[in-house]
């Protein structure tokens, strides 16, 4: 049986997903997948992931996706523009792991041990307005990087950050949660959207495929991500702030519920709105939009500011 050929980035988070994913399909169908590692601009430049943009990492994969040169690609959700894309569909969202994010430190102290003062790196905007946030007196940096030279930065030879914050579920799938020294709860440190969640996409037209790889998709994280990119994209027209975006599935008294919490915050730090919306897996993409009018209404287009 000619083996699949599903396309991934070079990093290791991303072979290591990739492989996670081709291992699970051919659990559950019996067919072999081979990797076909993709170059894409994003590994090659070492500006900051802001100013590449959204979908950098994403756009390589899907040329390749159109063009027949593999067969599927598994992303980091949150990776993906919120725009559905004319000739490919999201033919599985597998199970999310822990969406939270993760402090590594110097010594394994915690974020509110920190000394004021201390140097602390990241590439995400979201994550730098939060910290900011917190009123820590921390000097925060953005970095690049996967995520060994993030982590060297901290604990190599060479070190020269006193802690840096990743996405947990990356360091989860490396096998590198020993050296987390706290993961931020979402009342400090709200996730991205889609954060922790993979999308496995393909043609369109594929349906044999499209069929295939519904066996590895998850309702209630479909449904958890749904709503947070909901409210993305529906922020998007009028909010060029730093969003955060957080569905949990629970157990209501008629059936599931999902509770969405949303947050936009100035680049600055100095103000934040955070309001919440709960309502029905059915309606999961319906909530993140509401929540996002509920954020505009609130001023969410207004937070732009100093990043100084």
């Amino acid at each position: 049986m000619k083996p699949l050929r599903l396309g991934t980035r070079g990093s290791a988070l991303a072979v290591t997903q990739s492989q996670m994913v081709a291992d699970a399909l051919t659990a559950a169908t019996g067919r072999p997948v081979e990797l076909v590692r993709i170059v894409t601009p994003g590994d090659k430049s070492a500006e900051p992931v802001a100013r590449l943009g959204v979908g950098v990492f994403v756009s390589a994969l899907r040329d390749a996706l159109v063009a027949d040169e593999i067969d599927f690609a598994v992303h980091s959700y949150k990776d993906l523009p919120t725009a559905a894309h004319p000739r490919l569909h999201i033919a599985a969202v597998p199970v999310r792991e822990d969406p939270r994010d993760a402090l590594i430190s110097r010594d394994g102290l915690t974020l509110a041990e920190l000394p004021p003062g201390s140097k602390i790196g990241t590439g995400a905007v979201r994550r730098i307005a939060q910290l900011r946030a917190l009123g820590l007196e921390l000097q925060v940096t953005p970095i690049r990087g996967n995520v060994d030279t993030r982590i060297a930065r901290v604990l190599g030879p060479e070190a020269d950050l006193d802690a840096v914050v990743l996405a947990r579920a990356g360091l989860a799938r490396l096998g590198r949660t020993a050296q987390i020294s706290e993961t931020l709860d979402p009342m400090l440190m709200l996730p991205a959207p889609a954060q922790g969640a993979l999308a496995v996409e393909c043609r369109a037209g594929d349906a044999d495929l499209v069929g295939l790889l519904s066996e590895l998709d998850h309702a209630p994280t479909r449904a958890a991500v749904m709503a947070e990119r909901a409210l993305l994209a529906t922020l998007e027209a009028g909010c060029s702030a730093p969003v955060a975006a957080y569905a949990e599935l629970a157990e209501g008294e008629n059936g599931d519920e999902i509770y969405l919490r949303g947050a936009v915050i100035s680049p600055d730090g100095v103000r934040a709105i955070r309001l919440s919306r709960t309502g029905t897996p059915a309606g999961a993409a319906e909530i993140g939009k509401a929540l996002a009018i509920d954020l505009l209404d609130a001023g969410a287009d207004t937070l732009m500011g100093s990043t100084e």
